[in-house]
C-alpha cells in the first residue's frame, strides 16, 4: 500500500486528489494539509510514502517544504524520507530546475490525466531516491 499526504491550499483541490486516489487499492490517502508547514509537521509524525505537492501555496510553498522534508531530521530518523510529487496550476518550466534540484521525483501540470498523476505517484513510490536521472518534469 503506497502511504500519501496530499498538501494544497485549496481544499477542493485536495478534495479532488483525494476522490482520485481513494479510487485505487494500492493506494491510501493518509492526511491533508494547507501548507508545507502542516506537511513538515505532518511527515515527522507519519512515515509517508509520497507527499503529492502544490507548489504555490502561503506561508511554505512547495519547493522550500520539498527541501525541508527530504532534509528534516526527525523525518530521516522515520526512514526514507518521502518522494515528492509537485503539482501546479502554472507555468512549471521556470520550477523545474529547482524542483529537481530540491530532491523532488516528479512535478506536473494540475490539470493533468488522473492516469499520469497515478503513473507518477506509483513511480515514486518505487523509486530508490530522487535524482536528476530519476526526475520527470511532465507537461
Amino acid at each position: 500500500m503506497i502511504s500519501v499526504l496530499i498538501v494544497d491550499d485549496q481544499p477542493l483541490q485536495r478534495a479532488g486528489f483525494r476522490l482520485i486516489l481513494d479510487s485505487q487499492p494500492d493506494i491510501e490517502v493518509i492526511g491533508e494539509a494547507g501548507d508545507g508547514a502542516q506537511a513538515l509537521a505532518q511527515v515527522r509524525r507519519t512515515p509517508t510514502d509520497v507527499v503529492l505537492m502544490d507548489i504555490r501555496m502561503p506561508r511554505v510553498n512547495g519547493l522550500v517544504a520539498t527541501e525541508r522534508i527530504r532534509t528534516d531530521a526527525q523525518v530521516t530518523a522515520l526512514g526514507a524520507p518521502p518522494r515528492i510529487v509537485l503539482v501546479s496550476a502554472l507555468e512549471i518550466d521556470e520550477h523545474l530546475p529547482a524542483a529537481a534540484n530540491l530532491g523532488a521525483y516528479a512535478l506536473l501540470y494540475k490539470d493533468a490525466a488522473p492516469e499520469l498523476l497515478l503513473d507518477a505517484i506509483r513511480g515514486a513510490a518505487a523509486s530508490t531516491g530522487a535524482s536528476p536521472t530519476e526526475f520527470h518534469g511532465v507537461e
